[in-house]
């Protein structure tokens, strides 16, 4: 079982270490609960890894840990082997020892559209909530972060980023297997990230205040989040499926969301970006064997979705406490 012992004693002695007073019960009791069907098997493939030592480590411009030439080919042949037995690889994409773990969705778009307009991450305490398998923590790491964490629920994520970190070896990002909810009121945080969460929530309003309650007094908050088309008081409620997708709550737009946020106490709510999500953003790969964007939109009309809703268009969204 992997352990969290070092993230204890790092955060033991820095500005997170209120979190000790709760954090050891909730990760204990996650190792004792009903894990994956799959979870065993995911963890004999981690530890069936091989240790490698990157000539060099990209974290500024790509996801990119040593270079080919590192490893042998049997090497090669056995990282591609085991970390395709951690798929659907949902975000990245990843480059380890010139391998290409070409994910369904090219997260470095999003990064690229967003970076230009945070402040700068050097030294900053970051939390990336709903960070999936965690390849913008690794981006907001190469900005210069001083500490990055990261929190998503999903099991099989949480297994992928180890597989990652077993070989950028890092010990100042880390993935926690804890949703929202499961955080106190830390206060700590620079920057707090939340992209491809908020339509997911049943309640949006409590979600804004649980980001929050994450800053420190001036703290940035980056949000991405779909948005349709509107006026303030604009909002779709899709119904069973949105997108082929069960969990989506609200829809709100720009504006809708920018006094949501306003209600909850945001200040200097900027919208910086606004894109409809392209088919070379989100695709098919070897590596998820799965349906993708394509699938989701309309064969006849690919304005939108299967269901007959406005296709997936995102907003980005910058705010300070």
């Amino acid at each position: 079982m992997i352990s969290f012992n070092k993230f204890y004693q790092l955060i033991a002695q820095n500005r997170l270490s209120s979190w000790l007073n709760v954090l050891p019960a909730q990760l204990t009791t996650w190792q004792k609960s009903e894990l994956h069907g799959e979870f065993a098997h995911w963890e004999k493939t981690l530890d069936a890894l091989p240790n490698t030592t990157p000539s060099s480590i990209d974290l500024s411009n790509s996801v990119t840990i040593g270079e080919e030439s590192d490893i042998n080919n049997g090497e090669f042949k056995r990282i591609e082997n085991l970390l395709k037995k951690f798929k659907p690889w949902r975000k990245g994409p990843y480059h380890i020892h010139g391998l290409h773990v070409d994910t369904e969705w090219r997260s470095d778009f999003k990064w690229d559209r967003l970076a230009p307009h945070i402040s700068d991450l050097s030294n900053r305490y970051v939390l990336d909530i709903g960070c999936g398998s965690g390849y913008h923590l690794w981006r907001m790491r190469g900005a210069g972060a001083k500490f990055v964490v990261g929190i998503d629920p999903t099991q099989l994520f949480f297994m992928q980023f180890n597989a990652v970190k077993h070989f950028a070896q890092d010990d100042n990002v880390h993935l926690l297997p804890l949703g929202v909810e499961d955080l106190p009121e830390l206060k700590a945080f620079d920057t707090v990230f939340a992209m491809g969460v908020l339509y997911h929530r049943r309640s949006p309003i409590d979600f804004l205040y649980q980001l929050k309650a994450q800053l420190v007094k001036g703290g940035e908050l980056v949000l991405e989040t779909l948005v349709v088309d509107g006026d303030i008081n604009t909002v779709l409620v899709p119904g069973e499926r949105y997108a082929k997708m069960r969990n989506v709550w609200f829809l709100p737009s720009c504006d809708a969301m920018v006094a949501w946020m306003e209600r909850c106490g945001f200040k200097n709510i900027k919208v910086v970006n606004t894109d409809v999500t392209a088919l070379d953003e989100q695709r098919k790969t070897d590596w998820i064997d799965t349906e993708s964007l394509e699938d989701f939109l309309d064969p006849n009309d690919p304005t939108k979705t299967i269901e007959g809703y406005p296709a997936p268009k995102r907003a980005i969204f910058i705010a300070r406490t």
